[in-house]
């Protein structure tokens, strides 16, 4: 049997996939409405309203109905709802599905600083790229069952293979090659250079600069978690 205290309660904020909102309510008074659930003071609700209508991007949408936000508007109400009574640890189930690129990194940025204040957050989402930029830890869930539950960088390093995406200040030469990598020319500018586990990507960067070739910005041509998930899940098939 599994016993959940009333008080544990006010340490959990839980972001929904779904919005569970009264979409005829205003902003504000949907946020007002979740602060007195906890006994919080009307004065002390504003105070911290003020707060997050202003680090999410709502301030000039305090009075509007739920209703006639757009779809990334109600995922930022619903985390300012669950942040109102300032829970130790905060449940996001897909909290950037349906936000566009330039709200998304306000709120990667948004989180991570709430993180860094001590907040737990609780991530679950789809997006790979996501996942690998903000989690310390992750677990990988396929059909109910979890196939790895552990650290990003030790499951990172677990990675047989990585291909990067070189860009080089001018024309490469035809005939280049470097001994013990493989590289493969995309055009007069970029190469591709796939490196194995072992290989040493700055002695890549070393041999290329002897050549003459300078690297002017390096990438990851796949995300590196996707190539890790995608792996764990042939392994299990």
């Amino acid at each position: 049997m599994t016993l959940i205290f009333p008080g544990a309660k006010r340490h959990l904020g839980v972001v929904p996939q779904e919005f569970n909102f009264n979409v005829f309510e205003s902003v504000e008074d949907i946020l007002i409405h979740q602060a007195g659930y906890y006994g919080i003071p009307l004065k002390t609700a504003r105070e911290r309203i003020d707060t997050y209508l202003a680090k999410l991007g709502l301030t000039d949408k305090r009075h509007t109905r739920a209703r006639m936000l757009s779809g990334g508007m109600k995922r930022r109400l619903m985390i300012a709802r669950a942040l109102i009574h300032e829970p130790s640890v905060l449940i996001l189930d897909e909290p950037t599905a349906g936000v566009d690129i330039e709200m998304r990194r306000a709120m990667y940025d948004f989180l991570k600083e709430i993180n860094a204040a001590g907040t737990t957050i609780i991530l679950t989402t789809h997006y790979l790229e996501e996942a690998e930029s903000l989690c310390r830890n992750i677990a990988i869930i396929n059909h109910g069952e979890i196939v790895t539950n552990t650290s990003m960088k030790n499951l990172l390093r677990e990675l047989h293979r990585e291909t990067f995406i070189l860009d080089a200040r001018e024309q490469l030469p035809e005939d280049l090659v470097v001994e013990g990598f493989e590289l493969t020319r995309v055009d007069d500018f970029c190469l591709q250079a796939h490196i194995e586990q072992g290989q040493d990507i700055a002695e890549l960067m070393s041999r290329l600069h002897d050549r003459g070739v300078g690297i002017i910005s390096m990438r990851n041509r796949e995300n590196r978690l996707e190539q890790m998930f995608v792996s764990l899940l042939e392994q299990g098939a």
